[in-house]
Order: C-alpha cells, then sequence, then structure tokens
C-alpha cells in the first residue's frame, strides 16, 4: 500500500526562532506554531475557539531566513511532513515520543507588524531546497546583465523592491 506524508499549516510563531548548527555546519531551527480553530457552537449560541500547539524543525536556508526574518507573533504556512521522535527518558527511564513537523516549504506571510505593503497572496516562499520565491509577485529568471535582481525579476520589470530583505 502506498503512503503519504504532508501537513499544511498556517498560524503564529509563538516564539522568537533561534538557529543553531550541526558539527557539519548546516543551520536548524527550533519553532513553535499555534494554530487556531474556530466555530459556532449552536448549543451555546456562542463563538468557541481552540488553539494547538506545534513544533516545527527547520533545516538549512529556511533555518537561517526564520532566524533572521521572523519573530514571535509572525504568520508563517509551513508544508512539511509528520516525523514521530522516540527516545528513553533518562529521569525515568520510560520510553517518550513526540509527534512533529519537518518543514519542507515555508512562506513568511504578511501582517502583524511586519511593515509589509503586500496586499493578500504576497509573502516569501522557502523549500528545502533553498529557492525562494515572492509567492504571485516573481517568477525565477537569469538576472538581468548587472542587475542586483538576486535571479528573481518582478513582473512589472522595475527592479527588485527597495526594501532590506536580500531575496
Amino acid at each position: 500500500m502506498a503512503s503519504f506524508n504532508k501537513v499544511i499549516l498556517m498560524g503564529n510563531l509563538t516564539r522568537d526562532p533561534e538557529v543553531r548548527f550541526t558539527p557539519s555546519g548546516t543551520a536548524v531551527s527550533e519553532v513553535g506554531l499555534a494554530v487556531n480553530r474556530s466555530w459556532f457552537d449552536k448549543q451555546t449560541n456562542q463563538r468557541k475557539e481552540e488553539v494547538t500547539f506545534v513544533d516545527v524543525t527547520l533545516w538549512g536556508r529556511q533555518a537561517e531566513v526564520a532566524g533572521e526574518y521572523l519573530s514571535k507573533g509572525r504568520g508563517v504556512l509551513i508544508e512539511g511532513r509528520l516525523q514521530l521522535d522516540q527516545w528513553d527518558d533518562k529521569e525515568t527511564g520510560q520510553k517518550r515520543s513526540k509527534l512533529r513537523v519537518v518543514g519542507e516549504n515555508m512562506t513568511m506571510l504578511p501582517g502583524r507588524g511586519d511593515g509589509s505593503s503586500q496586499g493578500s497572496g504576497g509573502g516569501q516562499s522557502f523549500s528545502a531546497g533553498g529557492g525562494a520565491s515572492a509567492g504571485s509577485s516573481a517568477t525565477a529568471s537569469s538576472p538581468a546583465p548587472g542587475s542586483a535582481g538576486g535571479g528573481f525579476e518582478t513582473h512589472g520589470g522595475s527592479g527588485p523592491p527597495d526594501d532590506d530583505v536580500p531575496f
């Protein structure tokens, strides 16, 4: 039987990302994501809300970008896979386990004090392969000679936006 392991989550970071490096130099970052669910309870005639907290591990360039540009409260969309970590508790000797998400694609969402002037649908996307795209506003292309486009060109042809984000 075939298997499929894919997770798509959108929520807000519960803490500032902290980037560490493996002995081989690969960046890794653990982030916490709060995902809200709201519904209307007909029995009590009230709106209800529940929050689910998810631990996400980012690797490589995604981890570096998260450490540089993300902060607590910032919205992010994560695409990834589930991974079960298992270990023996040193204090109690009991077997422990934790289900986490390994991020394969990360999209930073505009809003919540990020200073972004992008409309809905904007945001920077980072994949596990290290590539980046600016939502629907940029496409991968060869940079024009002498341009500092970083391999991306806007549809308007006016060059990269004038901001401090280097992608």
